[in-house]
């Protein structure tokens, strides 16, 4: 799409300080980082959301999420990594799916505000996950969560 920032991107039309590329994604640094490192993988073809995108397409995102971890890794030494994708209007400014990779020191200042939560909103959020004719949870690509899961998340 040509009105995609990172359609253009992938295709090498508009400069980007890539990390890692290969035929399905494209690892790049993020213009406003929260810390040094901070990363977006993004398939190379246009998919607005990665949890309804084809799986191939999510499991080579995440592929190269675990690449471009590991050689963050061993080029800074961080403490850990954040994970995260966003989805629908709380994307950005880009309508194009990607997850971000956030190395994670002890001293940085990124967060994620937090709330504790008390057992009736706790049966609340995991009544929310039943159907309401009984059967067990099935994602848009077809996956039926098996049974034992189902049971031991309180799903059904």
């Amino acid at each position: 799409m040509d009105d995609c920032t990172f359609c253009r991107i992938a295709a090498g039309t508009e400069p980007a300080s890539v990390l890692f590329e290969d035929e399905r994604t494209i690892a790049f640094l993020d213009t406003q980082p929260a810390v040094t490192g901070h990363s977006l993988v993004v398939p190379r073809e246009h998919e607005v959301e990665l949890l309804t995108a084809e799986s191939s397409t999510t499991e080579a995102v995440f592929r190269t999420v675990r690449t471009v971890a590991s050689a963050l890794e061993t080029a800074f030494k961080p403490d850990g990594f954040s994970v995260f994708h966003s989805t629908d209007n709380l994307v950005g400014t880009v309508e194009h799916a990607h997850v971000h990779l956030v190395p994670r020191y002890e001293t940085d200042d990124v967060s994620l505000s937090r709330h504790g939560f008390d057992d009736e909103e706790a049966a609340t959020v995991t009544g929310s996950k039943r159907l309401e004719n009984g059967r067990r949870v099935s994602d848009t690509a077809g996956y039926t969560v098996p049974e034992e899961q189902v049971v031991s998340y309180g799903l059904l």
